[in-house]
């Protein structure tokens, strides 16, 4: 009976087995079919782009003229994109939310409010996609008045911190990043301190001057004091810098602090802070110009303090954008963060639009950076508020008024924002004349090239991909283009 039952398994088992293979070879074929197909359709597909020109006629509009991959060549530049060939993952393109950023949206009806924070942060066709914003620890020099979260009366300190608490920021800028997180809980965080506690400092002044090193341990349990606070408030910070241009001591509030004291302060007592307490929170070094690479080189030359970096900022209001470069070089494993660039109330859309493209958005991109952050968000006009030795001409994202104004860096942001969202990644492609440009793979696997034109003449040129072809696309003088494919 057992050698029946086995000799009648086989006999089904057997076709059972043919049949099986069968259908799997079938799948096989139709899956390599599909993505056969999927590559030819990619490599034919229609290009979407969309433009912004310096006379403002187009302001990132999405243009009608059909773009498709082919096997035509021609005598134009071509930009060659690689997908094959990968570098730095993103975390995300944004702005300063400032204090004064927050007391000018929240100046807005609750409508209009709500209809601006969902442009600014969604994820969706209508919004341009804002991913990451930075915030200063206490005041900037764009709030209205000059605070810490542990202010003294003069002659008295607060080395147990008993006294810390939110003040100003639990009035307009929490309840704001509350409202922001809901419609998109991912963007990321960065802050940044203008100034320690005056009673801190050697100079007793929210402007320049050293912190005292009898308070670095005070001042690494402010940090997490902050952290831990926020938190509790379902606010995450994903990284801080230790100071906001710590060469410059002439801004109010600002501090100073040299590369030895911040490796000094790292190692001793901010890191192993974050360690005891168990945060993540990412320590960025510098934050400053790229004048002087040697300044984040010289901190991470520290090995104890390098254990607790993750990496360096830098802003270009003096050097060349290639520092971020020279610093990747000499620390490929950390990371660089570009953290801020300013438009000024004097300058005008045109040359900013073209420069700050260039540099900010595709230089910064293609020097390591994770990030590309211009300055402040909003704004009201007459470039108020800021606190009394603040900076006076920074002109905001937006304007807000009786009306929303979009001013120029709300377009330089949005040219990237909207179409490269956090964990893209860049890979490769050439610059070819003055056709400045940064490609990225989105995580749904989109290709995204940013382009300015950085001659004083209009350009003809060709995108090639996978070793296809687009029809020629033009770029008048200054304009800037994102593709998408």
């Amino acid at each position: 009976m057992k050698v029946f039952m086995k000799a009648n398994f086989k006999i089904l088992h057997f076709p059972l087995i043919r049949i099986i293979v069968f259908f799997s070879i079938l799948f096989s074929v139709s899956c390599n079919k599909k993505i056969l197909q999927n590559q030819s359709a990619n490599s034919n597909a229609n290009i979407d782009f969309w433009l912004t020109n310096p006379n403002q006629s187009n302001l990132l509009q999405h243009q009608n003229t059909q773009l498709i991959f082919g096997d035509s060549q021609n005598s134009y530049q071509t930009i060659n994109v690689d997908s094959s060939i990968t570098y730095q993952k993103i975390d995300g393109f944004g702005f300063t939310l400032t204090g004064g950023s927050a007391s000018s949206i929240n100046e807005l009806s609750p409508n209009i409010k709500s209809a601006l924070l969902h442009e600014l942060f969604d994820n969706n066709d209508q919004s341009i996609g804002i991913s990451y914003l930075r915030l200063s620890v206490g005041a900037s020099d764009l709030n209205e008045t000059v605070f810490s979260y542990d202010d003294m009366p003069q002659g008295q300190t607060d080395t147990a911190l008993q006294y810390f608490n939110f003040s100003q920021d639990s009035i307009l800028l929490i309840p704001l990043l509350k409202e922001i997180l809901l419609i998109n809980p991912h963007v990321k965080l960065l802050a940044s301190p203008w100034s320690a506690p005056t009673w801190m400092k050697d100079n007793n002044n929210s402007m320049g001057g050293h912190l005292q090193p009898q308070y670095y341990r005070a001042y690494a349990n402010y940090f997490v004091k902050y952290i831990q606070g926020l938190s509790n408030r379902g606010i995450k910070i994903d990284a801080i810098t230790i100071q906001n241009e710590p060469e410059h001591g002439g801004n109010n509030p600002s501090m100073l602090m040299t590369a030895l004291e911040q490796a000094d302060f790292i190692k001793n007592f901010l890191g192993p802070a974050f360690q005891s307490s168990g945060i993540n929170t990412k320590i960025i070094i510098w934050d400053h110009n790229c004048d002087n690479p040697n300044y984040p080189i010289t901190v991470l030359n520290d090995q104890a303090a390098r254990n607790y970096i993750d990496g360096s900022a830098f802003h270009l209001y003096a050097g060349d954008i290639s520092a971020l470069s020279l610093v990747h070089d000499a620390f490929p494993q950390k990371n660089l963060y570009f953290t801020e660039q300013w438009t000024g109330g004097n300058d005008n859309f045109s040359s900013d639009l073209t420069w700050h493209v260039k540099n900010v958005i595709v230089g910064s991109m293609r020097n390591w950076s994770r990030i590309a952050l211009e300055w402040n968000l909003a704004n009201k006009p007459n470039f108020t508020p800021h606190t009394p030795g603040g900076c006076t001409l920074c002109k905001g994202a937006l304007t807000i008024d009786s009306s929303i104004t979009r001013n120029v860096s709300y377009y330089i942001i949005a040219h990237a924002a909207k179409f490269v969202p956090s964990e893209s990644v860049r890979i490769s492609s050439n610059i070819t004349g003055n056709l400045f440009n940064v490609a990225f793979l989105t995580p749904n696997g989109n290709k995204v090239l940013i382009v300015v034109n950085d001659s004083n003449a209009n350009t003809n040129f060709n995108i090639k991909f996978n070793n296809k072809w687009t029809t020629t696309t033009t770029l008048s003088a200054g304009e800037v283009a994102t593709y998408k494919w």
